[in-house]
C-alpha cells in the first residue's frame, strides 16, 4: 500500500460525524434495520470490525444467530433494547456489554421502544466462517466472499 493510501490510525470525533451512514437489512428479516459508520475501515482495520451503529425504534438487528469461529461483541451507549441470548431475553441498556466467544451462543438484538438504541458492535472478520440461524433451521457458510445457505435437513456428515 502507498502512503498516499495509507490509512491513518487516528480519527477523529469531528471525523466521525462528517462519515455517512450506511444502512444494512438482513435479507431473511424483514424487520431487519441498523444505520451507523464502520469505523475499523476508517483506521485500515482488516481482521477486526468495528461499527457504531443504531437500531431505529421497532427494528431489529439481523437475525438471531450463532457464530463457529467469530467472536462478536456489542457494547450498548444509549437507548434500550432487548437482548435475546440462548433462547433468553434481557433488557439493555446504556453501559451494558455483551460478549460472544465461540463457538457462541445465539443472539439478536432488537429495539421495541420509542427511541434509537445505539452501540458499538466489533468482531473478528476471518476468511471462513458457519453460522447457524436455528429459528430458521439454516446455515450459512462463507468462504471468502462466496456464502452458500443450507436447511439443517438438508445436511449430511461426509463419509470420505
Amino acid at each position: 500500500m502507498s502512503e498516499n493510501h495509507k490509512p491513518k490510525p487516528l480519527l477523529k470525533a469531528d471525523a466521525i460525524k462528517k462519515l455517512p451512514e450506511q444502512t444494512f437489512s438482513h435479507s431473511l428479516n424483514p424487520n431487519s434495520e441498523i444505520s451507523g459508520v464502520f469505523l475499523g475501515e476508517q483506521v485500515g482495520l482488516q481482521r477486526l470490525g468495528f461499527h457504531l451503529v443504531r437500531i431505529p425504534p421497532g427494528k431489529e438487528s439481523f437475525i438471531y444467530h450463532s457464530h463457529e469461529f467469530e467472536e462478536e461483541f456489542i457494547y450498548i451507549l444509549s437507548g434500550h433494547g432487548i437482548a435475546e441470548i440462548d433462547e433468553q431475553e434481557f433488557e439493555v441498556e446504556a453501559g451494558d456489554f455483551m460478549g460472544f466467544p465461540t463457538p457462541s451462543v445465539a443472539h439478536h438484538l432488537r429495539n421495541p421502544f420509542h427511541e434509537d438504541l445505539v452501540y458499538i458492535m466489533g468482531g473478528e472478520r476471518r476468511e471462513f466462517e458457519i453460522a447457524d440461524f436455528p429459528r430458521l433451521k439454516k446455515r450459512i457458510f462463507r468462504n471468502r466472499n462466496q456464502v452458500q445457505i443450507a436447511d439443517w435437513d438438508d445436511l449430511k456428515p461426509f463419509k470420505g
